[in-house]
């Protein structure tokens, strides 16, 4: 698309082919697994059998006796290595949870690692593996995280109760008025399982010990973090680590900060000074990788009689397990802070508490906060349905206007610059919200259970946290006037590369052809924070700009030099520049680079040598927001309890579109796993704590079979970001699941259930249509009690 007034190439908010696309679909994308280090010897880890025991001797001879093995190591070998160990994203000074490398004194759950084998190859070393001999004394364990608090064995001795910490209170005075006074009130506790992000690569490390220089390949979000975490942990200079980061399988929080088991393979790599490679299986990733969403709320609302929100409250409860990385006491007061939702809720308040069990780790996994709009997208429909409201009416009587801009929420979040009753309105019209109620009307009339659910929500993108707030880019024009873009990186999947280029191509009117970008070297980049928290694209788009801005000038000085014209009359676009008015009469960007590299004494005064700049970006809002809008409709079959999705329409504003396809790529990518943790997908644990679902055999994923077309609309406001762009990478995974809860709700209505309880396995579904056609309307398994 050409601008109008000075034909420059526009690339931002175009849907521009991914440049990362050739390499990856042609099969030359570096995955760590990829890489081939001489000398390499390959890791594997001893793990409990147990989900609680205490650990005795360890016995190594057999592993050690078998041909291609190098070494065993023990917490007594590697944990004694450790310096300091602290993320930079939370910070030194948090109370944050045990997280030894190797498993000392007790063991805490199915995978915990005991000990590491060093062989020739990953055959051998598994092998060995099964030759460590390790004395296990079992303990009884702590696996359901809801009893915790009461149960006399203890995960941590340090932790009485099992509690990591809590934060919030319980309701106030004043909100236990608003309560008590008010015309409806409803109160349901919700429950989600435990399920993870599950990314196509599994976590993988290699990590090459010079004696004085650790190298290290790594499958991870943020290669910065991984350098400041792993210089840390061994007690040396940044400058001494030097981390690199290709392509990355997914990440969706899994591989934002270093784990345990990467922690062992930096350790055991500078006892051996030879490069040891790991890469995670998927029965590990499943068992040790770290659980996500397992947590319930006691929900809260109050209404007048017109079906206005008056108050709101959650007492939230989520599972830790037994090693949770990063702290997770922090991270859980999003749920509280975001309760409220896009909604004009005058008093709000809310408690939450992290609670530890013999279960694998709780780990960030896309919108880590999510569940505050499970719950309260789903009490707001029974509570729609108990006062004989339709939902969608419910919320529109209590979603914010875009003139009520800026305020706070009452647990005061700042909201500016988001649209959520636009969003949700524009998401029913292309649904056409009324005919389907009158389809579903007809399907119900022939013995059809056809349902429709909603979800608004808003999210913290980009943030001015100390550790988040700024990014930073360099860019270099090469002397033969092609661009090279250096950025930090942790791209996994979420095309940042493409997002660099659009955006470097613009800046600078360069062909878009001529633009590359290096991304993921600690050693040639500039720092930063990587990709999470939604905050890659809007980050990237200003540490670009602001770089851009010291090289255009430039530029256009030395083309005015060469064409003899005034700086101010040139334009730049397709990596020429030229006169306005005149596109013929032009240099090409090879000669300007010519002149700053070679001619030094052609540039004009006060113009520096070269065509290189670097430059940092700050965020200038506390939380640069985004918000959507998610309807989904679907059938139920009563009899086998199979849910078919029918239509989802998602309307998202993450402000102008760096490019389309990259955006709703997001959403799908994020909608096909929230539907997944409502239909399919469940890390289960038995009574012993034995992890039930540790294959795709057992844990089931969504198929293309299993999700409907995903339809689009957008709009788009303003942040006061860079662009005016905002983020979306995590958006699809918050507003897809309690879409689908209430769709499966709403079509199951005429039965009086109410669903408040995941996941809905087709035998779930019969079994809360079967009570409900014995015992009358039930609340999964319990019967409705109607507090009004």
């Amino acid at each position: 698309m050409a601008d109008p007034i000075s034909g420059a190439a526009r690339y931002t908010g175009t849907r521009v082919r991914r440049v990362e696309d050739p390499r990856l679909l042609q099969g030359r994308g570096v995955f760590v697994d990829d890489v081939v280090r001489p000398g390499m010897l390959h890791v594997c880890f001893v793990r409990s059998p147990l989900a609680r025991a205490r650990l005795g001797a360890i016995d190594a001879a057999a592993a050690l006796a078998l041909p291609g093995v190098h070494a065993v190591f023990t917490a007594a070998d590697l944990n004694p290595g450790v310096h300091e160990q602290w993320y930079t994203s939370m910070g030194k000074d948090i109370p944050d949870t045990p997280r030894p490398p190797l498993a000392e004194g007790e063991v805490r759950f199915v995978g915990d690692p005991v000990a590491l084998v060093v062989a020739d190859n990953r055959y051998v070393a598994e092998d060995a593996a099964d030759l460590v001999d390790v004395d296990y004394d079992p303990l009884p364990p702590v696996v359901d995280y809801a009893t915790a608090r009461e149960s006399d064995a203890l995960v941590h001795e340090s932790y009485p109760a099992n509690v990591a910490g809590s934060l919030g209170a319980e309701m106030s005075d004043d909100l236990t008025t608003v309560f008590s006074s008010a015309a409806h009130r409803v109160e349901v506790t919700v429950r989600q399982q435990a399920y993870a992000p599950v990314p196509m690569e599994s976590r993988g490390l290699i990590a090459e010990w010079s004696g004085d220089e650790l190298t290290v390949w790594a499958a991870t979000q943020a290669p910065h973090e991984v350098r400041m975490f792993l210089a840390r942990l061994l007690g040396i200079g940044e400058h001494q680590v030097r981390v690199i980061m290709r392509d990355t399988g997914g990440g969706f929080g899994q591989k934002v900060v270093p784990m345990r088991e990467d922690m062992c393979v930096a350790l055991a790599a500078t006892k051996l000074r030879v490069p040891l490679k790991w890469i995670e299986d998927r029965r590990e990733n499943l068992t040790a990788a770290g659980m996500s969403r397992h947590e319930h709320g006691d929900a809260k609302f109050a209404l007048d009689d017109d079906g206005h929100l008056l108050g709101a409250y959650i007492d939230h409860v989520q599972d830790i397990g037994a090693y949770p990385t990063p702290w997770p006491v922090g991270t859980a007061a999003a749920v509280g802070m975001l309760f409220p939702g896009p909604y004009r809720v005058p008093a709000a308040g809310f408690r939450t508490t992290s609670v530890f069990s013999n279960t694998s780790g709780r780990a960030a996994y896309r919108g880590p906060w999510q569940f505050e709009s499970v719950a309260r997208e789903v009490v707001l429909d029974i509570a729609a349905r108990r006062m004989g409201l339709d939902p969608v009416e419910l919320r529109r009587r209590n979603l914010l206007r875009t003139d009520e801009l800026p305020c706070a929420n009452a647990n005061g979040m700042p909201y500016s610059d988001m649209t959520p009753s636009e969003t949700l309105e524009q998401a029913l019209g292309i649904l056409d919200y009324e005919a389907f109620r009158k389809e579903q009307a007809q399907a119900r009339s022939e013995g059809r259970c056809l349902g429709v659910g909603t979800c608004t929500y808003v999210e913290p993108t980009a943030t001015a946290m100390p550790y988040y707030g700024t990014e930073g880019a360099t860019i270099r024009i090469e002397p033969s006037g092609k661009v090279n873009v250096y950025v930090s990186g942790g791209s996994t999947g979420n095309s940042l590369e493409t997002a660099v280029v659009q955006l470097t191509a613009d800046a600078l009117g360069v062909d878009i052809a001529d633009v590359r970008t290096i991304q993921g070297d600690t050693a040639v980049t500039p720092f930063g924070a990587g990709t999470g928290g939604s905050r890659s694209g809007s980050m990237i788009a200003g540490a670009v700009a602001e770089t851009a801005e010291i090289l255009r000038p430039r530029l256009l000085a030395i083309a005015a030099e060469l064409l003899e014209a005034a700086a101010d009359d040139i334009e730049l676009s397709q990596s020429r520049a030229f006169v306005r008015g005149s596109p013929s009469d032009a240099v090409t960007l090879a000669q300007i680079a010519d002149t700053a590299y070679f001619q030094p004494f052609k540039r004009p005064a006060g113009v520096p040598l070269g065509l290189e700049a670097s430059a940092r970006y700050q965020t200038p809002a506390m939380v640069i927001w985004a918000n959507a809008s998610h309807v989904c409709t679907c059938e139920v079959d009563i009899t086998t309890g199979a849910v078919k999705l029918l239509r989802y329409v998602v309307s998202e504003d993450c402000g102008p579109m760096i490019n389309p396809d990259v955006v709703e790529g997001q959403i799908a990518g994020g909608t096909v796993q929230g539907i997944g943790g409502v239909l399919f997908e469940h890390l289960a644990y038995d009574d012993a704590g034995n992890p039930l679902t540790t294959t795709f055999m057992d844990y089931l994923l969504p198929t293309a079979t299993d999700v409907p077309v995903i339809e689009y609309g957008h709009v788009e406001t303003l942040s006061p970001g860079a662009g005016g762009y905002k983020g979306v990478g995590e958006g699809g995974a918050i507003g897809a699941p309690p879409a689908v809860i209430n769709a499966v709700a709403d079509a199951l209505a005429p039965f009086g259930v109410e669903i408040t309880q995941l996941p809905l396995t087709p035998a779930r579904v019969v079994e809360l249509i079967d009570s409900s056609r014995v015992d009358g309307p039930r609340v999964d398994g319990a019967r409705v009690e109607h507090t009004q």
